[in-house]
């Protein structure tokens, strides 16, 4: 077992179903209230694959990726359209876009995150998947640059600053990153002439904790 550094053909992607998933456990006592339970965090990710292909040389590069990864067994990178990037999709990213802690003066390392917010809650997601080249950083609102002032760990997310931050400057970052997954199945099955009606296969992906 172990994960590929390589992207599903993001044309292949693009089309498909999928999104965030949840698992929430609800208790209905006998007074008809409920009481609620999450056992997970962070929601975990799924998507068909299967509805992006549009011809049979996209089954062909599918096959290819499938056996390149035997099935199950590898993950491997996967860009979901509708979210993958710390701004808006219409927006270009900017060092401004997610907060990332603030500085203590002695700590030189931050996990990359983006935060879902809705009204006064929000929800903080760890980016461990960033897309090389699009990572932009600023401390205090003022923007820094990768090699002399910091790197990052692209299989981790983790940016490492060649000086610690200083005490309350907060440090903000945008970028574009993928999502970690594996398929959810050893088999795919096709048919050339279903295929050709329309009838697409179903090709389960599952977000993996990387």
């Amino acid at each position: 077992m172990a994960f590929h550094e390589i992207r599903f053909p993001a044309s292949l992607s693009f089309g498909s179903l999928g999104g965030p998933e949840r698992r929430t456990e609800v208790v209905t006592l006998a007074n008809g209230h409920e009481e609620r339970n999450t056992p997970w965090a962070q929601a975990r990710r799924r998507y068909d694959a299967g509805l992006g292909l549009r011809s049979l040389d996209d089954v062909e590069v599918l096959i290819a990726f499938f056996e390149a990864r035997q099935a199950m067994l590898h993950g491997f990178r996967w860009k979901d359209w509708a979210d993958h990037k710390t701004c808006r999709a219409s927006q270009a990213v900017s060092a401004l876009d997610q907060s990332m802690g603030n500085g203590d003066g002695a700590t030189s390392a931050f996990q990359l995150i983006k935060s879902y917010t809705s009204g006064a809650w929000a929800s903080t997601r760890v980016i461990t998947k960033p897309v090389a080249g699009t990572l932009r950083v600023a401390i205090a609102g003022v923007e820094v640059q990768e090699g002399p002032d910091w790197q990052v760990d692209g299989t981790s997310g983790l940016l490492n600053f060649t000086t610690p931050p200083a005490v309350g400057a907060e440090i903000t970052a945008g970028f574009e990153f993928d999502v970690p997954v594996r398929f959810d199945t050893d088999l795919i099955q096709v048919s050339v002439a279903s295929f050709q009606a329309g009838d697409v296969p179903k090709v389960p992906v599952i977000e993996v904790r990387a």
